[in-house]
């Protein structure tokens, strides 16, 4: 174990062990504690450390890096710093092993997150594709503390490149940001590096509304078309504003004819809130039609296979074509049953409760359809004003 000053000539020149070791250190006269360990497989070059002694007088050792990755005046600025440390108090043994006890992204993901939020999200299979297609190929390897926010922001702007919509690079952010504020939640982590991260918040809100020709066209379409299931399905979403997911999966037991309410359980509901939805004359003239109730569960029935209905976007590709409105998505039906609402004069806080927005921000979009309703307010004042003065005269 030589003792000596180290110097960048001395790493230079005599990194080597003695003909009869495998293995030699050498120790630091300036800095106490600070030593190469050269072995004699390879000369040349060595590991610096710190040896120091802990709580229980036990000596132990910290790697700082090999001479090849920083030079020795990094190496002794090191030392001092950890000796600083230790002398406060601080165990870098102890640390090292907390941060080895941190998980990788991969085993946090697969054994922890996604089977915490697979009875708890809708998206759960989502957030899975999200993590097995992109997440796990760039961050898998890593620790959850080894992942800096540099490197998150680069993925997500990659995502871009990689030919990924804003919005959908978003999602891989905001999934990210859910699973690392767990790991604080849970203690396996004490800060997170990805909170505030910026999102591009893409403004990709399309909605489409029915003008009343083509309203008549699309209902022409859905009355006589075959096949009628699907028509029904269309035809009820638009009476009533509901959602594909809500529509298709609801039950005949959820309907009260007498009262006219369906009632939408909170596992049909995109909010996970349980709300109520008027039904209309147009709704029931729609549930009249289907020939379901008293056979089976569900409103809507596959006629091939005798089970509930779970697609129709093939079938509605078809008749949004013969209504000559390619453009048409079946959520644009939900749209316009609000513009319907709006324009005849309906508060946005009565379509909240109708469509059952758990934010009033979500109804605000619909706002710019009352402008009809506003003007005709407006009139009012207009006429009273008009009709002011005219006893004096």
């Amino acid at each position: 174990m030589p003792i000596i000053k180290l110097t960048p000539q001395f790493l230079t020149t005599s990194l080597a062990c003695p003909p009869t070791k495998t293995r030699v250190e050498f120790c630091d006269t300036d800095v106490p504690g600070l030593y190469i360990a050269v072995r004699a497989a390879s000369p040349g070059e060595g590991v610096y450390y710190l040896r120091w002694k802990d709580g229980t007088n036990k000596t132990c050792h910290t790697k700082l890096g090999r001479t090849t990755d920083i030079d020795l005046a990094e190496a002794r600025k090191a030392a001092r710093q950890l000796r600083n440390d230790i002398a406060l108090g601080a165990n870098p043994q102890a640390e090292a092993r907390a941060a080895k006890a941190v998980p990788t992204v991969a085993d946090f993901f697969e054994q922890q997150y996604l089977p915490f939020a697979k009875p708890r999200k809708r998206s759960y299979r989502r957030d899975e594709e999200m993590y097995r297609l992109r997440i796990k190929e760039s961050f898998g390897r890593l620790r959850l503390n080894e992942v800096s926010r540099k490197q998150v922001q680069l993925f997500h702007n990659r995502l871009l490149t990689d030919g990924l919509k804003p919005a959908s690079a978003d999602h891989h952010l905001k999934l990210m940001r859910r699973a690392w504020n767990l790991a604080v939640e849970w203690e396996i982590l004490e800060t997170s590096p990805l909170t505030r991260l910026q999102l591009f918040n893409p403004d990709n809100r399309i909605e489409h509304y029915l003008s009343p020709e083509q309203l008549d066209k699309l209902v022409g379409v859905l009355r006589t078309a075959p096949p009628r299931t699907v028509c029904n399905v269309a035809l009820f979403l638009l009476a009533t504003g509901a959602r594909l997911n809500e529509a298709l999966r609801a039950r005949w037991d959820q309907i009260d004819k007498e009262n006219r309410v369906w009632k939408i359980p909170a596992s049909n509901s995109k909010n996970g809130r349980a709300h109520s939805t008027p039904i209309n004359d147009a709704a029931l003239e729609v549930l009249g039609q289907l020939g379901t109730e008293g056979k089976y569960d569900n409103l809507f029935i596959n006629t091939r296979t005798k089970k509930p209905l779970v697609n129709v976007h093939k079938v509605w590709g078809r008749l949004r074509a013969q209504a000559g409105m390619e453009w048409l998505r079946i959520h644009d039906l939900r749209h316009s049953y609000a513009s319907f609402l709006v324009n005849s004069g309906r508060t946005l806080y009565e379509v909240q409760q109708i469509l059952g927005h758990s934010d009033s921000k979500v109804t605000e979009r619909y706002a710019h359809l009352s402008t009809k309703t506003l003007q005709e307010a407006a009139n009012t004042a207009s006429v009273i004003i008009q009709g002011a003065g005219s006893k004096a005269a």
